[in-house]
C-alpha cells in the first residue's frame, strides 16, 4: 500500500485522522513525520503537522493483493479467505465464488498453477518463506479421496493380474496420495518414473 500524506494539528491528531481515512489500528500503521507543526506565537504563523502514513502490508495483504489482480483480468469476482495454520508458516486460502470450475481446471491444473504463482509472488515480498495452499468447493479433499479409491483399485488390479500398472502423469502431491495410500499394503509397492511433467506412479507386486 501506498503512503498518503495526513495532517492534523498535532501529530497525534495527524495519527488519529490517519486511523479513520485507513480504517484501522495504530499497531497496524507505520509512519514518518514530515512536519511536527507548530502554535506560532500567539497563534500567528500556526503550522499543522505533516505525516507520511501507510498500513502495514501483511502476509494475508499480500496474499489477497496478488490474487485480486488475477482475478480482476479474468473478469471474476472471488471471495478470498486467509487463514493460518498453528506454525503461522502453512497460510489456507478458501476461495468462494461463481464458476468455480474455471479455476480448478482438468485434474486441478489451473488450481495449481495459481497456487504456484501466489507462493511465488508473496514469498518474493515476505521476510520468511510461508506455504500457501489453494483450494475452492473442497476440491483438494475431493480429489483426494478419489486418488485413494483408484489407489486401491488398481492395487487389487496388480494382485489379480501379477501385472504392474502405470498410472496417468500426476503432479507431487498426487504421487504421494497415490504412495501414502498404498505405502501399508502387503502385497503391493509403489515407484515414480519419468521426468516432469510426465512423471508417474508404477503399481507393482512386492518380490
Amino acid at each position: 500500500m501506498e503512503f498518503i500524506e495526513v495532517t492534523g494539528k498535532t501529530v497525534d491528531d495527524a495519527i488519529t485522522e490517519a486511523l479513520v481515512k485507513l480504517g484501522t489500528t495504530s499497531d497496524q500503521i507505520e509512519y514518518e513525520v514530515i512536519e511536527k507543526g507548530s502554535t506560532g506565537f500567539l497563534g500567528i504563523a500556526r503550522r499543522d503537522a505533516i505525516i507520511k502514513v501507510r498500513k502495514k502490508f501483511t502476509i494475508e495483504d499480500s496474499i489477497k493483493d496478488f490474487l485480486n489482480q488475477v482475478f480482476d483480468a479474468m473478469g471474476m469476482e472471488v471471495e478470498i479467505l486467509v487463514t493460518k495454520e498453528d506454525d503461522e508458516k502453512n497460510i489456507n486460502v478458501e476461495l468462494k465464488g461463481k464458476d468455480m470450475g474455471v479455476l480448478i481446471g482438468k485434474r486441478g491444473q489451473t488450481l495449481d498453477s495459481l497456487q504456484y504463482l501466489t507462493n511465488l509472488a508473496v514469498n518474493k515480498q515476505s521476510d520468511s518463506y510461508v506455504k500457501i495452499k489453494l483450494d475452492t468447493e473442497d476440491y483438494r479433499k475431493r480429489r483426494r479421496e478419489t486418488l485413494e479409491n483408484l489407489a486401491r483399485n488398481i492395487a487389487y488390479k496388480v494382485k489379480r493380474t501379477k501385472r504392474p500398472v502405470s498410472l496417468e502423469p500426476m503432479n507431487p502431491f498426487e504421487r504421494r496420495v497415490i504412495h501414502s495410500a498404498l505405502q501399508n499394503d502387503r502385497y503391493v509397492t509403489t515407484h515414480s518414473e519419468g521426468e516432469e511433467p510426465y512423471r508417474h506412479v508404477v503399481v507393482t507386486l512386492k518380490r
